[in-house]
């Protein structure tokens, strides 16, 4: 039988469609003028301290102090805001009414340049999220939306946010909708997401003149069962060390304050540990974002260990309760991984680099095609199907685990593990079937 719709005529069903549609266009873009907006704020701003930390090492001494500096600030007014990414997915998937304040965005800001200002090795991603985040849930209060479209929102936040820092419109529509559950899809965002991403990168780069840094993975091999074989391998590696990333952040943040109660003291002593790191090594180079680590990983040989160093130094720093992101250290890390690898597996490293670049995040993130499609705007469509491969393979092998403590598990990654759908990564226990 015929479904009777809108009573009793499809004929308007357009009219409705085209309805929502300039709705999500108008409501998207605001989202993206707020988000790339502050996105261009934050990156100008970032390059600034970074400028001032080069010239002056000394700052680094000061790290103990600004982080808790930070930590109070995040205790005195910052309240549900300590959450971060966690606290605008939780909304999305509504469990629990916690509104995203406003005060996110300054908060988030103002602690991750003191962090990258003093040396703490942290990313972008975090701080351009929930800056996105935060407006748009404001501007959702300030029109008066409903629930649904204040989860659509709060995606289009995401997505503004994520789409302008690293100057990927694609990629950033497409995380905001992976982003929330594992092996799950908000299709019903898509277009939302993407209008706010594809604003949001327009108004960075063109109306604030940010310039985005890619990179060439040079010469892309044939495609040969060797060579895919070889990826595979790659991947694997790739998803275990995401796997490890992930797992060492959540177990020192835990450590730390169980040992540590008092905030402020938890992130004074985690400066102090990455001053000591520093002059064990004898090495700043796992400090700030990680561009140069990144950079060197494209353009020449990089110590086989150097994915190391930049993970155990992000690691400590987040889980010290420094303010930043994850991401472009896990770039870091994926590029000097791939780097590594290249001489192992007789492959170019650039190409080894670009693939790591993708996949480590990916495995971190469990958001594969996101990452895919971020890979195709960064480097081009020439290597897609390694690229394909590389992350697939990755979120496989990444496990139940991620950056994203409150991320739901929508579907197993495997038939063979049993998996309690439903839950969030933080409370996941996998057993075989």
């Amino acid at each position: 039988m015929r479904k009777i719709l809108l009573n009793g005529s499809d004929r308007f069903i357009h009219v409705l469609l085209m309805r929502s549609f300039l709705k999500w266009i108008f409501y998207g873009s605001v989202v993206g003028i707020l988000s790339g907006t502050a996105s261009a704020l934050f990156l100008n701003s970032l390059e600034y301290v970074t400028d001032i930390r080069l010239v002056n090492p000394w700052v680094l001494f000061l790290l103990p102090l600004g982080g808790a500096f930070v930590s109070y600030l995040y205790y005195k007014y910052g309240k549900h805001s300590a959450k971060g990414n966690n606290l605008i997915i939780e909304q999305i998937q509504e469990q629990a009414f916690e509104p995203v304040p406003l005060r996110m965005a300054p908060l988030v800001l103002l602690g991750s340049l003191v962090t990258h200002l003093l040396g703490g090795s942290a990313g972008r991603e975090g701080t351009a999220v929930q800056m996105g985040g935060s407006l748009a849930e404001q501007f959702g209060k300030w029109i008066k939306v409903g629930p649904i479209d204040r989860q659509i929102l709060l995606m289009c936040g995401i997505s503004g946010g994520f789409g302008s820092i690293f100057g990927t419109p694609i990629a950033g529509a497409v995380f905001a909708i992976e982003v929330i559950a594992l092996g799950m899809i908000r299709s019903n965002a898509l277009i939302p997401c993407f209008v706010a991403s594809f604003v949001g990168n327009i108004v960075a780069m063109n109306l604030w003149g940010i310039t985005h840094i890619h990179y060439d993975m040079g010469v892309i091999p044939a495609l040969t069962l060797m060579v895919v074989l070889k990826v595979i391998v790659a991947a694997v590696c790739f998803g275990l060390v995401s796997m490890i990333f992930s797992e060492l952040t959540h177990f020192l943040k835990k450590s730390f304050v169980s040992i540590i109660p008092n905030p402020m003291l938890k992130s004074a002593i985690g400066g102090v540990i990455i001053i000591l790191m520093v002059y064990l090594i004898g090495s700043r180079d796992y400090l700030g974002l990680g561009i140069p680590l990144i950079s060197q990983s494209f353009e020449d040989n990089v110590h086989p260990f150097a994915f190391l160093g930049k993970l155990l130094f992000t690691a400590v720093t987040l889980g010290a309760g420094f303010q930043g992101g994850e991401v472009t250290p896990l770039f870091a890390i994926g590029a000097t991984l791939g780097n590594s690898l290249a001489g192992v597996l007789q492959l170019y490293a650039p190409f080894l680099a670009g693939l790591g670049f993708i996949a480590v995040f990916c495995g971190a993130t469990n958001t594969p095609l996101a990452c895919f499609l971020m890979g195709i705007e960064l480097f081009g469509s020439e290597g897609a199907i390694y690229m394909f491969i590389a992350c697939l393979v990755s979120y496989l092998f990444s496990g139940h685990t991620g950056i994203y403590t409150s991320q739901l598990i929508g579907v197993s990654k495997s038939p063979l593990l049993k998996v309690p759908l439903g839950t969030s990564l933080s409370s996941v226990k996998v057993k075989r079937k």
